[in-house]
Formats: structure tokens, C-alpha cells, sequence
């Protein structure tokens, strides 16, 4: 898709694909980057109670923002974990190793922005597929260079998610 610059782009709700996730939760597909030639793409990541958002991964290209619109967020950042609560935004650069969830007791509601844009929403479906156990983790390992994310490991996020 190329974009019109002479146009706003705008996104009503209704015109957003929303894909369900257990406990309550839900992806908000809201801009793809084919959508802004590749500047930036959006998402909201709705989650509920104590959610678990994104297990420990990093970008290659991509700098991720994060705006906790509701609620309250856990994030990993490299080693350290931060709880951010509603207003709150996280900027994560390129190679940081990063994980993201709803704080325990808390549901949380994220505004995702990623930029340089990379077309993701083919891999939010197939993740909202894994969370519902339609597709095994696994099958996702081939796909991390085509979407920019490259999975890992930390004890510190696994403890702290326990």
C-alpha cells in the first residue's frame, strides 16, 4: 500500500480488527505500517487481571512505545523491573531485551506504537492463535525476522511472574 500524503489516516473503532484473548484481554489492530509507508504501526493491547502481555524478546529495527492508558503495566526492562501505572510511558530502543504484562491484581490497557513501522499484524493474529492454544509457540520461531521480534529468555521476568 502506498500512502496518500496528502490525507490524514484515521481510524474509527469500529474499523479496527479487535482479536480476542483469554482472560478478557484483546488486540486492538489499529495501524499497520503498510498503512503509514512504514513510519509507525499501532496497537492496543487490552489485558486482564495479572496478564501476562509479552514474554521476553527484543527488535532489531524498532524503537517500541508503550502508553498505559488504564491500570497498571510490569514491564522488563533489560534486568530491572518497572511498574508503571495509568499516564504512564515506556520507550524501549532498539536490542533491549523487553517484556511486558499486566501487574499482578491489576488489568492493564496499553497503546502500543512501534516505529520504523513493521508489519505485525500478521503476527498479533498468530499470537492471539497461541494464546487460545490453536497454534504452539513453536510455529512462531520462523516468523521473527519477517515481524522484528526475536524471543529470549530472563529468570528475573520468570520470577517475577510466578
Amino acid at each position: 500500500m502506498t500512502t496518500d500524503r496528502s490525507r490524514a489516516l484515521v481510524v474509527l473503532p469500529e474499523e479496527a480488527e479487535r482479536l480476542a484473548l483469554p482472560a478478557g484481554g484483546a488486540f486492538g489492530l489499529l495501524v499497520d505500517a503498510d498503512a503509514t509507508d512504514g513510519a509507525f504501526g499501532v496497537n492496543r493491547l487490552t489485558l486482564g487481571v495479572g496478564a501476562d502481555g509479552a514474554r521476553p524478546h527484543h527488535h532489531a529495527v524498532s524503537w517500541e512505545l508503550f502508553h498505559v492508558l488504564d491500570g497498571v503495566a510490569e514491564f522488563l526492562l533489560g534486568g530491572s523491573l518497572v511498574t508503571v501505572p495509568a499516564g504512564g510511558v515506556v520507550s524501549v530502543p532498539p536490542m533491549l531485551p523487553h517484556a511486558f504484562g499486566a501487574a499482578a491484581g491489576s488489568p492493564a490497557d496499553l497503546l502500543v506504537v512501534a516505529t520504523p513501522g513493521v508489519e505485525r499484524f500478521g503476527y498479533f493474529r498468530a499470537l492471539a492463535d497461541t494464546a487460545w492454544g490453536r497454534r504452539s509457540l513453536d510455529r512462531l520461531l520462523p516468523l521473527q525476522d519477517r515481524y522484528d521480534v526475536h524471543f529470549g529468555s530472563s529468570d528475573v521476568w520468570e520470577a517475577a511472574r510466578r
